[in-house]
């Protein structure tokens, strides 16, 4: 999701699964006004759900904006024929410690709550 698709969201009434770990963060003074001036102008959204879609939001744009690299590797053609190279980047590291950790971090909610 782009940063400018949540205010869409904020508009809204989307829910999602949060993780049962809890991350404590300090924020800059300026961020923090931001943050609360965001929570006047979107009443029904709590400082966490900003928080915690603003930070969604950011690691979306960040992914898009990590690095190719093109690999040797080829493992697919494009509509012209063209080979398509394994991404040798970040990318594909990232997408690997995320899924390391979304089943720690679900494994550990269904631990806590008997699932």
């Amino acid at each position: 999701m782009r940063i400018r698709d949540l205010i869409e969201e904020w508009e809204q009434d989307g829910r999602v699964t949060l993780a049962a770990r809890e991350f404590a963060v300090r924020l800059p003074v300026y961020d923090a006004a931001r943050l609360l001036a965001l929570r006047e102008l979107y009443p029904t959204r709590t400082e966490v759900q900003l928080i915690t879609e603003l930070l969604s939001a950011a690691f979306d744009e960040l992914e898009a904006s990590l690095p190719y690299v093109k690999g040797s590797e080829v493992i697919a053609e494009d509509d012209q024929g063209d080979p398509i190279y394994k991404d040798d980047g970040l990318t594909p590291r990232f997408h690997l410690l995320t899924r390391k950790y979304v089943a720690q971090l679900q494994q550990g909610f269904e631990l806590e709550h008997g699932c």
